[in-house]
């Protein structure tokens, strides 16, 4: 009954707020740094202070895809908790459709889903659920709803006969096929997708990226993407952005990018990860000096 009570009022707050307006961007990110401090055992040593992101302004146009480069610790997702709220940025400026991430937090939240590396479940229910129950929250409840669960996890190649299985029985790739199907349930205004493809198979990344441009162009998403996967940044961004130690090193078009490291590089058509490497001078893999949040 406290389950039920809570869902209910929850449900009752949330308001599905109207579109914003065209023109108006999705995102702007003005000015953004964040710093961590880290306290040593020994209390004689002097606490380390690490920066995430520094001075990192951009904006994103609704509709868009949007790509964040970075090597692991580049402030990547850093950047992703404090565009959905869940970190509060040192100095500047977050917005989300005209919306303040700090003083309108709660309306933000509304508008957003975001899917991470480390999913977040009950993980003694099944996938179908835990779809349910968030579902509920979200005012989606009947036959239809659960009609279109069952379609959206066998269109991510999650069995049946797997759906009714408690989540800590499923491989880490079936739960985060799941935590997809959750985002793209919800019909969120802006998706954050944070590393979404980790540990899938390729023929699922392909399912998992048809689905994120369906998002786009079926439901007026926004969709901002954090990812090691050069190719899967290449065949769904319009734009990216690169961070490198916590700042931004470029931003610009795929073709773009392409145009001006190749230039400086005097190769007429290079790589989209020797553009990066050009740009940050290692590859994707390897981890910048600066740390990240955990």
């Amino acid at each position: 009954m406290v389950v039920q009570e809570l869902e209910r009022q929850h449900t009752s707050r949330l308001v599905v707020p109207a579109p914003a307006p065209i023109g108006q961007p999705a995102v702007v990110v003005d000015g953004i740094s964040k710093r961590f401090v880290s306290k040593p055992l020994a209390p004689w040593k002097e606490p380390t202070v690490v920066t995430a992101n520094a001075d990192v302004s951009f904006s994103v146009a609704r509709n868009e895809i949007f790509g964040i480069l970075g090597a692991n610790g580049s402030g990547k997702s850093t950047l992703i908790r404090m565009i959905s709220t869940l970190l509060i940025p040192d100095e500047g400026r977050i917005e989300v459709f005209g919306l303040d991430v700090r003083r309108d937090e709660a309306e933000v939240k509304k508008l957003i889903n975001r899917v991470s590396v480390e999913a977040s479940f009950f993980k003694k229910l099944s996938p179908l659920e835990n779809l349910g129950y968030a579902l509920r929250l979200y005012g989606r409840t009947g036959a239809d709803v659960r009609g279109e669960t069952v379609a959206t996890l066998e269109r991510l190649g999650i069995e049946r006969s797997k759906m009714d299985k408690p989540l800590e029985e499923l491989s880490r790739g079936m739960q985060q096929k799941v935590a997809i199907a959750r985002a793209f349930l919800t019909s969120p205004v802006l998706l954050l997708l944070d590393e979404p493809t980790t540990g899938l198979d390729p023929r699922s990344k392909h399912e998992v990226q048809r689905f994120v441009r369906e998002l786009r162009d079926e439901h007026d998403a926004t969709i901002l993407l954090c990812t090691h996967d050069m190719a899967e940044a290449e065949e769904l961004c319009e734009r990216m952005a690169v961070l490198h130690k916590g700042r931004l090193v470029a931003l610009d078009t795929v073709p773009g990018l392409k145009a001006r490291a190749g230039a400086e590089m005097g190769v007429a058509e290079p790589t989209l990860e020797a553009v990066f490497i050009h740009l940050t001078g290692r590859s994707l893999d390897d981890e910048d000096d600066e740390g990240e949040a955990a």
